[in-house]
């Protein structure tokens, strides 16, 4: 397992930092480990969140860009938790924040990657001067059927157009330095295949070949990882019965192997646990334990990493290296 908000992209990758991130990983507790993998959405009571952020079970928040309460939670986090760990903000900044651009499938019809490119600079200088510090974009899903609800999100059906475009936007969040108070962390999503969905269905399974895969979903993806994208997002659905959170080929083969992507993945809203649903695990221990070995560092909402990690971690079937 590993420090989420310490080793991520938002970080300058130097010597001292490796240094600082060793040297938090030696003071921490299991659940402080645990609370680094844990996204939360902050809906409720402030003082409640405010206590989970104090106890350092929560490395990241989403859904929320009001800068006061943004500083509050960080305050919370840099000044009352033990170790002062930074939380990561993340919202969906798709195609503007409070300037408003085109959509995405628009944008992609100019035919203009230096005009993307300048978009989402722009996007992540209003995204980064309320505290948010990582985007859930850009979404680089081939979509090809017109049924499909998230088409607009997308950047079209061709594959080299797509690669082209969603470099031009990571490269516009995140600037030439991470480090930046400009900069915003990109997160392709969804990886891999979510535009495939059976009949334009949305969370629909998929059946793409790996030949299919490999020409047409995957190379905007690897695209993305070249150009320096900081994080990635997996997606809801199943292709062949085996849910993208849970698919080591695509996470640790693909991705880590082949193509060296060394930063942290997350799983969209809800994807562990929803693996019950596509009968691919039993319960949310199962769920996590899958996630967990297929290579998903941070999970978003769902809460089985909090709930079990400890128990799996006991029973031998994660470990503390490689969290598979």
């Amino acid at each position: 397992m590993v420090c989420i908000a310490c080793q991520s992209a938002l970080s300058v990758k130097t010597d001292n930092v490796e240094q600082r991130v060793e040297e938090l990983l030696s003071q921490m507790t299991l659940k402080e480990k645990v609370g680094q993998m844990n996204q939360i959405s902050p809906f409720g009571d402030p003082s409640t969140v405010a206590a989970l952020i104090r106890k350092g079970e929560v490395g990241s928040i989403l859904n929320q860009v009001d800068p006061e309460v943004i500083n509050a939670l960080q305050t919370v986090a840099m000044e009352e938790s033990r170790l002062k760990i930074p939380l990561i903000i993340g919202r969906d900044v798709i195609h503007g924040f409070k300037t408003i651009f085109p959509i995405p499938l628009g944008q992609a019809a100019s035919f203009n990657p230096q005009l993307v490119e300048d978009g989402a600079r722009i996007a992540a200088i209003e995204a980064a001067s309320v505290g948010v510090n990582w985007t859930f974009a850009p979404m680089i899903d081939i979509a090809r059927d017109p049924r499909w609800g998230r088409m607009a999100e997308s950047l079209g059906e061709d594959t080299y157009l797509t690669a082209v475009m969603g470099t031009a936007m990571v490269k516009g969040f995140q600037g030439t330095n991470l480090s930046d108070a400009t900069a915003i962390a990109a997160c392709p999503k969804h990886f891999v295949g979510y535009g495939a969905a059976e009949g334009g269905r949305d969370y629909n399974s998929t059946f793409i070949p790996e030949r299919l895969l490999r020409n047409v979903y995957l190379p905007p993806f690897e695209a993305a990882v070249k150009a320096g994208a900081a994080t990635f997002m997996t997606l809801f659905n199943d292709n062949d019965g085996v849910p993208s959170t849970g698919n080591r080929f695509i996470l640790e083969h693909v991705l880590r192997t082949e193509w060296g992507f060394d930063s942290f993945v997350v799983s969209d809203w809800k994807s562990v646990k929803e693996m019950i649903a596509h009968g691919f695990c039993k319960d949310e221990k199962e769920a996590a334990e899958k996630a967990i070995n297929a290579g998903v560092d941070m999970e978003m909402v769902s809460y089985t990493y909090v709930r079990y990690v400890e128990e799996l971690l006991q029973e031998g079937k994660i470990n503390m290296e490689t969290g598979g």
